[in-house]
């Protein structure tokens, strides 16, 4: 029989598993059972082409985007300069000439230049 973990919370030796994940039933304390992997070419940040993205960098728009809660569209072929990365679900920050301040999500710009 295989040995559970004790849980990383309480201690309590009354842990079990529950799909893949430990559940301490006296703290209610949830962790995975396998470690997550530490893997930093993860967290970089790629254009529709799989080129990296960097802050700084200079963009080109590869779909007419609609700008949430307006009418505005972004146009395909509109170009964004100098980018901000930052973590989310639009992982990316810029000013739109036109439109103004907002986030973008990587898979719909392609790195120009």
């Amino acid at each position: 029989m295989n040995e559970l973990p004790n849980c990383p919370e309480c201690n309590s030796a009354y842990t079990y598993e529950d799909r893949d994940m430990f559940v301490c039933p006296e703290c209610a304390h949830e962790w995975p059972q396998t470690a997550p992997e530490e893997n930093p070419a993860e967290n970089i940040i790629r254009d529709a082409n799989g080129t990296p993205l960097s802050d700084g960098d200079d963009v080109t728009v590869i779909k007419d985007l609609k700008v949430k809660g307006s009418s505005l569209v972004v146009k395909v072929g509109t170009k964004v300069k100098n980018i901000r990365l930052v973590d989310g679900d639009h992982n990316i920050d810029c000013k739109i000439p036109g439109v103004g301040p907002m986030g973008l999500k990587s898979e719909f710009v392609k790195k120009s230049g």
